[in-house]
């Protein structure tokens, strides 16, 4: 996964666009998928990023001996499955901070009630729909357009808000 900031051209709203590759980015914004998600402006372009270039080691030990109620709420408060880590972004106010945390714990809780079926989610999906397997919350991966064709199928699926971890990768 590739990480990109975004920017909508109608009103510079800044925000992410998590891709599988750098390709994707462009090829979604070709097909007119990509959309601002505070105006929906869809003239959407990459914004300029400074890299995230790791502390020293003597300010990563800093850093992590930080006590824990002066660390983000998006870190403190985020369960660790699909959790996000906010850190190194200075200019990110406590109130969006706070939101992401709140999003990603959200997602955790629905997640606990979910099975991870990884790359199968479009076959489990159509099982549990025709009724070849019983009913169950169930998330994993699929393709742009195998999501589309379950949704065409009249199969109700919603992408996650944020990235998740497959549980084998998780350490």
């Amino acid at each position: 996964m590739i990480v990109f900031d975004l920017v909508c051209g109608a009103h510079s709203h800044i925000f992410e666009g998590w891709f599988a590759c750098g390709a994707a980015f462009s090829e979604q914004k070709e097909r007119g998928l990509l959309t601002c998600p505070v105006c929906n402006d869809s003239d959407v372009r990459k914004a300029v990023m400074a890299p995230n270039v790791g502390a020293k080691g003597n300010q990563a030990r800093a850093i992590a001996e930080r006590p824990q109620s002066e660390k983000p709420p998006a870190v403190q408060d985020a369960p660790s499955a699909g959790a996000v880590a906010v850190q190194n972004v200075p200019e990110m106010n406590a109130r969006l901070r706070e939101m992401i945390g709140a999003v990603a714990k959200a997602q955790a809780q629905m997640l606990e009630n979910s099975r991870w079926v990884g790359k199968e989610f479009a076959d489990r999906a159509r099982d549990i729909h025709y009724g070849d397997a019983d009913s169950e919350l169930i998330h994993g991966e699929t393709s742009e357009k195998e999501a589309q064709d379950l949704l065409d199928e009249g199969i109700s699926i919603a992408p996650l808000p944020l990235p998740v971890i497959p549980p084998e990768s998780n350490n």
